[in-house]
């Protein structure tokens, strides 16, 4: 009923339940244990794209997602839109999807201009979003929160910059940076882009079951759904989304 196969660009991914990337969670032993309950698509830890220009070690181990019988997909940061450009032509062949980062909050990201800091400058996401898009033929998308403070939601403007410039699907948390993690994600911002939007939109924030699964979905209309703090120590999210969904079309 809710759950169903989602494509992105010229990839077709098996449901719309998605696990978010965790910076220092989602590793890779993390999402084959969310894959084996049923997530339909799990991305890498943000991978710095400095990193990958550079070759750093550490950074480079991040990249490594291959899970059997599951699209590829891995998510990025940096602010300059050259050096992701160049980044995005190294790891290419690694990755089926490509997601830029414009929403992680933390302070050491966020003070290098990157992550959410990006949302005061609509002008450079749309170069970054732009620049890689031209850099591969692979499907760039780009996860994005509704603003950096409630005094300055721009979600709307941002995603249509985003999709302008050809990214393939975006991804909204709906809360603002200010907000980090508290409070109650804001769904009439999602509900907002996702109208005005072509491209799929992927709602994330406070889905910690199946009830709020749906309740996402209804209330927004978002095309997947990505689930993150829930999983953490409770990966059989995805398979008790995934039966409950079964089960209510058998009834």
């Amino acid at each position: 009923m809710y759950v169903k196969k989602i494509e992105i660009g010229n990839v077709e991914i098996k449901n719309n339940v998605f696990l978010a990337p965790m910076a220092g969670v989602t590793d890779k032993a993390f999402r084959k244990i969310c894959a084996m309950y049923g997530a339909g698509l799990v991305y890498t830890e943000m991978v710095s794209a400095k990193g990958i220009i550079y070759n750093d070690k550490k950074t480079l181990e991040l990249l490594d997602c291959d899970i059997p019988n599951m699209p590829r997909a891995v998510q990025i940061f940096g602010s300059d839109p050259q050096v992701i450009s160049d980044a995005i032509k190294k790891i290419e062949g690694k990755a089926d999807i490509i997601d830029i980062n414009m929403g992680c909050p933390v302070p050491k990201i966020v003070n290098n201009g990157e992550g959410s800091a990006l949302l005061k400058n609509p002008k450079l996401i749309g170069q970054i979003v732009s620049c890689a898009s031209s850099a591969t033929k692979k499907p760039i998308t780009v996860k994005v929160r509704l603003g950096w403070d409630d005094n300055s939601i721009n979600v709307l403007e941002v995603s249509k910059i985003i999709q302008d410039n050809g990214a393939k699907a975006i991804t909204i948390h709906g809360r603002t940076r200010q907000d980090f993690y508290s409070g109650v994600s804001k769904k009439e911002y999602i509900k907002l882009a996702k109208e005005n939007l072509t491209i799929p939109v992927i709602g994330n924030g406070d889905v910690n079951c199946y009830n709020s699964f749906k309740e996402m979905i209804d209330d927004t209309g978002v095309d997947a759904v990505m689930i993150g703090r829930a999983t953490l120590g409770n990966p059989y999210i995805f398979d008790q989304i995934l039966k409950q969904d079964n089960n209510q079309q058998m009834e």
